[in-house]
């Protein structure tokens, strides 16, 4: 492998002492985005904290993170990784082919470093010389992550939210329907 940095245009000057700023001109590849910086436009190390995690997840996994912001997505990397490990079976992510070369307990670091490094929050997300610290010293006990950003819990489960915004209470069926009672095409020629 030849790793290669390329510059895309998308680097900006900044003051040396600037550890965090906003644009109104977001680009980049929405499944490496912070929240906060892909739905504000505020960035800072902790959004490359988290660009880090997604890789690492990536890495682990030899899954590629397809996030998107629309709200028909439901399970991508972050969301599965997330899932796995609340259910105690975070090896269920790890790539067959790591399976027999890898050590458990190095692996299950890196899925909770990675999970760490994907947290909603950016204050909950270590800074890159605590990751370095986590990975460098095994008798660091690393804390427990929470939920990802953009974790979502499956389509129902998007589908309720929706209507209960709309309809600002929330539903008592399980089953979808139209909040529209009553609609009436009336049709004029041109």
């Amino acid at each position: 492998m030849n790793p290669k940095i390329s510059d895309f245009g998308m680097a900006r000057m900044v003051s040396i002492d600037q550890e965090q700023g906003r644009t109104n001109r977001i680009v980049g590849t929405y499944g490496y985005m912070s929240p906060e910086y892909a739905m504000l436009g505020k960035f800072s190390e902790k959004s490359d904290i988290f660009s880090f995690g997604v890789l690492v997840l990536e890495i682990i996994s030899g899954r590629k993170h397809s996030a998107s912001y629309q709200p028909y997505y439901v399970d991508g990397l972050l969301s599965y990784a997330w899932k796995q490990w609340r259910d105690g079976a975070p090896f269920e992510i790890l790539h067959p082919s790591l399976r027999v070369s890898c050590s458990e307990t190095e692996v299950m670091k890196c899925i909770q470093i990675g999970l760490l490094c994907v947290q909603e929050n950016p204050d909950d997300r270590p800074l890159m010389a605590g990751v370095v610290s986590y990975l460098s010293n095994s008798s660091i006990e690393l804390p427990s992550p929470q939920e990802p950003a953009f974790f979502i819990q499956g389509r129902k489960e998007i589908d309720m939210a929706a209507m209960e915004l709309k309809l600002g209470h929330v539903a008592k069926s399980n089953t979808p329907y139209s909040i529209n009672e009553m609609s009436i095409t009336e049709s004029f020629p041109r």
